[in-house]
């Protein structure tokens, strides 16, 4: 494409519309395009012609092939059918047909175990076991641990100044 200004074919002399743009008529032939194009339109009818045929032929030939439906099976009305598609009980959560949201049973599990660790009870008031919430337990183990550290650092001193 040429980039300098020349008679743009209308006759008149005007300038083309872009000063650094030109169009050369050669460049791009419409009548080639529109037959292509038509081309290519008649060749995808052609194609769907062709493959309407094939898929009826096809879909009949795996009809045939199928196997019968079971005589039982038949006589079942389409309600019956539908329940003993699926597989008995018990089915694993979030497939059709199964009663209950596997995300709620997930937040009742996760409500049910937040309220065991933050209640308090005896476990087995005979031996003296109790259950604490677990905030409160580890603070006492904090604290414990703490002062351990804390008493052995003064008896290492104590033993440091002898």
């Amino acid at each position: 494409m040429s980039t300098k200004i020349h008679d743009s074919g209308r006759g008149n002399g005007e300038a083309p519309f872009h000063d650094s743009v030109t169009f050369e008529p050669r460049d791009i032939n419409v009548a080639t395009v529109v037959k292509q194009l038509i081309y290519l339109g008649v060749t995808i009818v052609i194609s769907l012609l062709i493959c309407i045929p094939i898929l009826k032929v096809l879909t009949n030939v795996a009809a045939e092939s199928d196997t019968p439906m079971v005589p039982v099976r038949a006589q079942m009305s389409q309600k019956d059918r539908e329940e003993k598609a699926l597989p008995p009980e018990p089915r694993l959560q979030g497939i059709p047909g199964h009663k209950s949201d596997p995300q709620q049973d997930l937040r009742d599990k996760i409500a049910a175990d937040t309220e065991a660790n933050e209640s308090v009870g005896w476990v087995d008031k005979a031996n003296g076991i109790a259950k604490i919430p677990v905030k409160d337990a580890m603070k006492i183990i904090a604290e414990k641990s703490g002062t351990t550290r804390a008493g052995a650092a003064a008896a290492s001193a104590q033993e440091k100044k002898k």
